[in-house]
């Protein structure tokens, strides 16, 4: 038997993806859609594969001719879509006189194809459409002989079964059907069925007592499907058991990203999943540098989740749970207990400095996603022009111009990139950035890394307006990261020094400028109870710079916007 794929559609609900990927190269578990059902045809028996393309066409092309399969698959552009009707039409000449299997490429299926043609050849049907209970698309009406009576009707005919059923968009055809298609212009088969019901031909159901059937079709189920195969993937990997039992799905608050955190427990099972959202393009995304660059570090033997699977096209991953508890809430469970929150913070920096040398080997920076070095445009941009617009005008209102501390910003982003001690910069090293499981601290989040100065980290780590180390706790804490340092080799106590007044407040600016647009733009109110720390902390980190007269214009914009909070509360 020969078949035929339909690929050729633009997949309008599934856009704005298939603007960039045909929805045929979709991907399950790492697995285009096409390939699964082309694997699936062969292992049935199928003898030849026709795919037919209009939308992104050369991709599906391209990707078929770096596949090698047991049977041939060729390819039948359309210059035009002709739909699945059209489409069979279209390929007369590569029919025999057999019945011939026609599926879609936008679905995920399992079932027994070749009881489905044993099926088919003890009749005498015209064709044979494989139906399923599906109440979200049942419209098909089927006799007590599995006889199909009429399509997309609301009034239930004479004769029909209770309720309609779903066609699933696999058919086996037999030829006689193209002489109810026209020639050269759009048709469905559906109407085809329809013109030869008027005259009482036979067109049959095959109705399994087993069937696992997905349509794709928009971009919910998509996500729910890659989800489904992906949980279920992960958990067999971990417990090493087939069957188990349910999952049970909890959806984890989030912080200031976009992405989705869910946890997934099985018995005594239990994974996290984070969703960046389905791939937006064909440029290095977020998922790819939280895969990349987790995979990077884990192998490094930094105390990072341990990835399990990934879909960087589905943009889930699914990692180590490493529990609720983070740093923050450590710190502010036991904020008396200074002797704790030093062990903790020690360990941290342990980490720390051993994931800035040792992740910075082998790195690569084709990992990143924003930016591969932490540059001039960075601080600029990022930091400083994101301090400037997000937080004093955007979320104080005081019209601020960027370019009235354009020469302070500029003498700021040169002294930060120029600092001598470079490694690997998470960027985000902060208490809500780092778990605390079995008294073991992990560092989550790393997505965001890069080549940068290493003062950058300890900054973000010491000067944490969640937690607010007091000035003590921070020049110890500061003293052991130089010590931790020195064991690895030579290190410039002055220029480290330097550097690191320098990192904080370049932080600082981000953090700001973060809080703001989380707080105005995104809603999240909560970060406000942050800004008064995170503003105290930067006019503190001002005054290193203001005795050398290097920032006064910066620092008595910070005074300006400390007194508009006040009034602001």
């Amino acid at each position: 038997m020969k078949a035929l794929i339909l690929a050729a559609g633009f997949g309008k609900r599934l856009k704005p993806y298939t603007c960039h990927t045909p929805k045929p190269l979709f991907t399950i578990l790492n697995q285009p859609l096409l390939d699964r059902v082309i694997r699936k045809l062969s292992s049935a028996g199928i003898s030849h594969i026709m795919v037919n393309t209009h939308h992104l066409h050369h991709q599906i092309e391209q990707y078929l001719q770096s596949q090698s399969y047991p049977i041939p698959v060729t390819t039948q552009y359309e210059s035009e879509i002709l739909g699945t009707g059209g489409a069979i039409k279209n390929l007369a000449e590569f029919w025999s006189d057999e019945p011939f299997l026609v599926v879609n490429s936008d679905i995920l299926f399992d079932t027994d194809l070749e009881a489905l043609y044993r099926y088919h050849m003890e009749g005498d049907a015209l064709a044979t459409l494989l139906l399923h209970d599906h109440p979200m698309f049942n419209q098909v009406w089927v006799d007590m002989k599995n006889r199909i009576l009429a399509f997309n009707s609301e009034a239930r005919p004479p004769d029909a079964e209770k309720k309609p059923l779903t066609f699933t968009g696999i058919q086996i055809i037999h030829p006689r059907l193209l002489d109810f298609i026209p020639s050269n212009r759009f048709y469905s088969t559906i109407d085809a069925y329809k013109s030869a019901l008027a005259i009482n031909k036979k067109i049959r159901a095959y109705i399994p007592d087993r069937l696992v059937w997905t349509d794709i079709g928009s971009p919910e189920r998509y996500r729910d499907a890659a989800c489904q195969a992906m949980v279920q993937e992960v958990f067999v990997r971990l417990t090493r058991q087939k069957e188990t039992s349910d999952t049970h799905m909890q959806k984890l608050a989030g912080d200031g990203s976009d992405r989705l955190w869910y946890r997934f427990t099985k018995e005594d099972t239990s994974i996290i999943m984070v969703d960046h959202g389905i791939r937006t393009g064909s440029e290095t995304e977020e998922v790819d540098s939280f895969v990349q660059i987790g995979k990077h570090l884990f192998s490094k033997g930094v105390a990072v989740p341990k990835i399990f699977l990934s879909d960087p096209f589905a943009g889930l991953v699914f990692l180590e749970d490493l529990g609720d508890l983070h740093l923050q809430e450590m710190v502010l469970q036991h904020k008396t207990d200074n002797k704790l929150i030093l062990s903790l913070y020690h360990s941290v920096i342990d980490q720390l400095v051993h994931m800035a040398l040792a992740g910075h080997k082998e790195f690569d920076p084709k990992w990143t996603w924003q930016s591969a070095r932490y540059d001039h445009a960075i601080v600029l941009e990022k930091e400083c022009r994101y301090f400037v617009m997000a937080f004093l005008n955007r979320y104080l209102d005081m019209d601020v111009s960027f370019e009235t501390l354009q020469s302070e910003f500029v003498f700021l982003a040169e002294s930060a990139v120029n600092c001598t001690d470079v490694g690997f910069m998470h960027r985000d090293l902060q208490s809500r950035n780092i778990m605390v499981r079995q008294s073991r601290c992990f560092i989550i989040d790393f997505q965001g890394g890069r080549t940068g100065p290493l003062q950058y980290d300890l900054s973000s780590l010491l000067m944490d307006p969640y937690v607010a180390l007091s000035a003590k706790t921070i020049a110890e804490l500061y003293d052991h990261y130089v010590k931790r340092l020195l064991s690895y080799g030579d290190c410039d106590a002055l220029a480290f020094q330097k550097g690191f007044e320098t990192c904080a407040i370049t932080r600082n600016l981000q953090i700001l400028g973060a809080f703001g647009h989380l707080s105005r733009n995104k809603g999240k109110t909560y970060f406000e109870a942050y800004i008064p720390v995170a503003l105290q902390t930067l006019l503190r980190s001002l005054d290193t710079y203001h005795a050398r007269n290097r920032l006064p214009g910066l620092r008595s914009i910070v005074q300006a916007a400390e007194r508009r909070l006040s009034c602001k509360r």
